[in-house]
């Protein structure tokens, strides 16, 4: 029996061109070490093909680190270190330096300034868990090493963490959805999990399937539902809030919304199992 190809979301390989460390496991017409660089956008689209009408798949946030394996018209491809996941995104929302982060965004956004000062017109917006590398702080606001400052009170070190993931989850309510979206400007399904949970500190793959078969542990059909649980379904996930409601970034409302689990199991909708961190 033929050993199954690796996950091409989560593996940087295709015929022509694959990463150094896949070298043996897939095959590929050359094997190259990549180059770190970092997210220096707010957020960069990350697509399955180098195409501007190409679907989103995923986003990348502002800090997190990818390794670059080719660049070609302004395009790269590469791998996220956060999550692994493997895309196309813009050369321009990239630069070529990978300081250490030091913090992350605790708000739900903030605005990157050029200066300590909340009346100069802000550089971009940075979402929940964007990590930066704080290099001083003056008037209240941070200085980042990837440039412009941020509101100190908006970040909080790497080590802190908000360990209620459903907490999060609701300040998220409202919040439209956004297919591959990762930012409290949009979001899908496993995005809102994954951003959930990143804020308590627990990483998470990026896609519900990658969620049902490696986040904690499966619950036996029928048993009790507690807040935390996470219900999937085929292509999409939830949290519960408590016994009986679910929050969700769904495309029935188009965002983020908290309702029994009742509703959403009425209007078709197949569980397919629940999984307790």
């Amino acid at each position: 029996m033929s050993t199954p190809s690796p996950d091409p979301r989560t593996n940087p390989y295709r015929s022509d061109l694959a990463a150094a460390y896949l070298e043996g496991v897939v095959e590929a017409e050359h094997f190259i070490e990549g180059v770190p660089c970092q997210i220096r956008a707010g957020f960069a689209t990350v697509k399955a093909t180098p195409d501007f009408a190409a679907r989103q798949t995923t986003q990348a946030l502002f800090g997190e680190t990818i390794t670059l394996y080719e660049e070609h018209e302004g395009w790269v491809w590469g791998q996220l270190a956060t999550d692994g996941y493997v895309g196309y995104l813009r050369l321009d929302t990239l630069w070529e330096e990978t300081p250490e982060p030091t913090h992350h965004v605790a708000a739900v956004r903030t605005f990157l300034f050029p200066e300590p000062d909340l009346k100069t017109p802000p550089l971009d917006v940075l979402s929940l868990t964007s990590q930066v590398a704080a290099v001083g702080e003056r008037d209240g606001f941070i200085e980042l090493a990837q440039g412009g400052w941020v509101f100190a009170k908006h970040v909080a070190e790497l080590a802190v963490t908000q360990p209620d993931y459903v907490a999060t989850a609701r300040r998220l309510m409202g919040v439209p959805y956004l297919w591959g979206g990762k930012t409290s400007l949009g979001l899908d399904c496993s995005g809102l999990v994954q951003i959930a949970l990143a804020a308590a500190g627990v990483p998470a793959p990026r896609d519900s399937d990658q969620q049902a078969a490696g986040l904690g542990q499966p619950l036996a059909e029928g048993a009790a539902l507690e807040s935390g649980d996470l219900v999937f379904f085929p292509g999409h996930v939830g949290i519960m809030t408590g016994p009986e409601n679910l929050i969700h970034a769904n495309a029935f409302h188009m965002m983020v919304t908290e309702e029994p689990l009742a509703e959403v199991v009425g209007r078709g909708a197949r569980v397919t199992g629940v999984r307790r961190l």
